[in-house]
């Protein structure tokens, strides 16, 4: 069987990218919901005001994974909001605020592969993706959290423990889940 293919110099997209767009989306919605209990679980420590930035990863990760397997412009910003609003709808105790995190985190994501003009859709944007949103979140929790009231030690501990977590679950494990859907010739390479 044939797999179908993405053309990434196609902007228009397709009825099977849409498909795939909405099954990642859901997939990493109902894994954004269980994430919260990790947080919850981490804030209820000493851990605290860490708790946010170790545990931000998980939720950027359909974004970079929408990008990587379609190879379309925007697809970074649209899967992280579907996967934003599906996990809103499924009783977030964040509510509408999380459609506005998913704008963010997939504004954030999009311009790692925006910065390249989309050329390549691999690890080298992935990367950039990773910096783009780790800066980008954190410039929206210095104002929406109010990270800015914490000292500056404290603020240089946060935004390396957030680019840890983005490396290593929206950057190093998207990496993987590419690698191995296109092992198994779920996507085509």
């Amino acid at each position: 069987m044939q797999l179908p293919t993405v053309n990434p110099h196609k902007q228009h997209w397709t009825i099977h990218d849409v498909i795939l767009l909405s099954l990642i989306a859901i997939f990493f919605g109902l894994i954004y919901q269980g994430w919260n209990y990790v947080y919850y679980l981490l804030a209820a420590t000493p851990l605290k005001p860490y708790a946010n930035d170790l545990t931000l990863g998980v939720w950027l990760m359909a974004g970079p994974v929408s990008a990587l397997l379609l190879k379309k412009r925007n697809a970074c910003l649209i899967g992280e909001l579907l996967a934003a609003i599906l996990e809103m709808f499924i009783f977030s105790s964040w509510g509408v605020a999380t459609i506005i995190s998913g704008i963010i985190q997939g504004l954030g994501s999009e311009c790692g592969f925006a910065l390249t003009g989309y050329h390549h859709f691999d690890n080298g944007e992935l990367f950039l993706s990773t910096i783009t949103a780790t800066l980008i979140t954190f410039g929206w929790d210095l104002f929406q959290n109010g990270y800015l009231y914490y000292p500056l030690h404290m603020l240089i501990t946060l935004l390396l423990l957030r680019f840890i977590s983005i490396g290593l679950f929206a950057g190093l494990m998207v990496a993987a889940i590419k690698k191995l859907l296109i092992k198994t010739k779920v996507v085509a390479a």
